[in-house]
């Protein structure tokens, strides 16, 4: 098997409109289509990360909350490479977003840290 990279992220929300605010315009991404998926009471959100990436960014009625920590099995967090940490923790934090300290990865030395969507799904800033 061959992969040519990652297509898409989805993403299940408590609150579409909060996320929706979120995702477009704090996190800046572009919408590519917005359906609304009647028979589902759903909606889908396709939104462009950069030109091979996408987050699908979908609302059902009263989906079940995240059950633990990033440490869990299973989808630990989702990473976003910037390239300024620090300029990107200053802009969150001026949307009142909370981050973590920023801390170094001990095996590539590079700068990290983690904040929260909505649903308090974690997220990561990289510097590159």
């Amino acid at each position: 098997m061959k992969t040519l990279g990652i297509h898409h992220i989805a993403i299940i929300c408590s609150n579409y409109e909060r996320s929706k605010r979120f995702y477009v315009d704090i996190l800046g991404f572009a919408i590519i289509q917005e359906t609304f998926r009647s028979t589902r009471n759903s909606y889908k959100l396709d939104l462009r990360v950069n030109e091979h990436t996408q987050i699908e960014l979908f609302s059902f009625p009263h989906p079940p909350q995240r059950f633990s920590n990033p440490e869990a099995c299973g989808l630990r967090h989702l990473a976003f490479a910037v390239e300024n940490i620090e300029e990107t923790v200053d802009y969150l934090k001026s949307h009142n977003i909370e981050t973590e300290n920023i801390r170094i990865d001990e095996i590539t030395g590079k700068k990290f840290t983690f904040f929260q969507d909505p649903d308090k799904l974690p997220l990561e800033i990289y510097e590159v």
